[in-house]
């Protein structure tokens, strides 16, 4: 059985080095450049993990410009299976309550600045190759699982799953925007869960996302309240905290051996540069 590790991409307001036990930093360099913060290794209740600030610890780096490759490579290069992450988000749908949190499965990328596979030929890049990676299932079905059945075992307010909008920002919708979105049938809009889920996925790491809804958007309550968010965020992180730690050692009970296998055979058979390579005969053999 496949030893877990999981890494841990805090958002704004879940980057504390505290909640690992015997934290210590490391500082890491990828064929991408430096990841957003030092990476802090640590346990969870005997489970191996790393915690990595996606903005920084200091909150300095603006969603455009966070090195989404970097912070995905520095985790698999230190040997993560796992990623669990934050992420605050407006709620999109009246019933996704300020202070609720969502196990999401499915997001729309309008993002248009950021690098989002490392495949991409460049005379840096290790990956030469052309890549289609599937996205669905975009997360992980079997972490995802295993989230949303300890939230409702610590009586957190959960929703089991619904799609996120990701923009460029770092600037907010305007309320056409977010209307759209809502008649696209999206739940909930955020800066920063693309590119990482895919390239997470093509990392071959176990990636699920808990998003943190902070206020209604722009849709509802018309100009956002900064201050607002920030408090319901800060009481949201308490609660993804929470629900972080309880999750964990349920993670490292389980076999992930298929889940792992899958994923890698999910990138093998995704390489159109190899596949394009085979004889016919080759072919029907996959």
């Amino acid at each position: 059985m496949s030893k877990v590790k999981i890494g841990i991409i805090g958002g704004s307001g879940l980057n504390k080095p505290g909640i690992l036990e015997g934290g210590t930093e490391k500082v890491v360099q990828t064929p991408f450049g430096p990841p957003s913060d030092v990476l802090i290794e640590g346990q969870i209740s005997g489970v191996d993990c790393v915690l990595l600030a996606r903005h920084g610890r200091e909150h300095t780096i603006n969603p455009s410009s966070i090195n989404y490759r970097a912070n995905i490579w520095a985790l698999k290069d230190v040997g993560c299976t796992h990623v669990i992450v934050s992420s605050a988000t407006g709620s999109l749908q009246e019933d996704i309550k300020p202070g609720d949190l969502v196990i999401v499965d499915s997001f729309i990328d309008r993002t248009f600045k950021r690098e989002n596979t490392f495949y991409d030929g460049s005379p840096n890049s290790p990956f030469k190759d052309v890549v289609h990676m599937p996205m669905e299932p975009a997360f992980c079905s079997k972490t995802r699982s295993l989230l949303l059945e300890t939230a409702r075992d610590l009586g957190l307010p959960v929703h089991e799953g619904g799609s996120v909008v990701t923009i460029e920002g770092p600037r907010f919708s305007s309320k056409a925007e977010s209307n759209v979105f809502r008649l696209q049938g999206a739940s909930l809009v955020n800066m920063t869960l693309v590119p990482e889920v895919c390239l997470a996925r093509e990392a071959g790491l176990l990636y699920a996302a808990v998003a943190m809804a902070t206020d209604y958007d722009c849709w509802r309550c018309g100009v956002v309240n900064v201050v607002e968010v920030l408090k319901n965020l800060r009481a949201n992180a308490k609660k993804v905290e929470k629900l972080f730690l309880a999750v964990i050692p349920k993670i490292a009970e389980q076999n992930w051996d298929n889940e792992l296998k899958c994923m890698k055979d999910m990138l093998k058979y995704s390489n159109q540069t190899q596949i394009s390579k085979l004889s016919d005969a080759e072919l029907e053999v996959l």
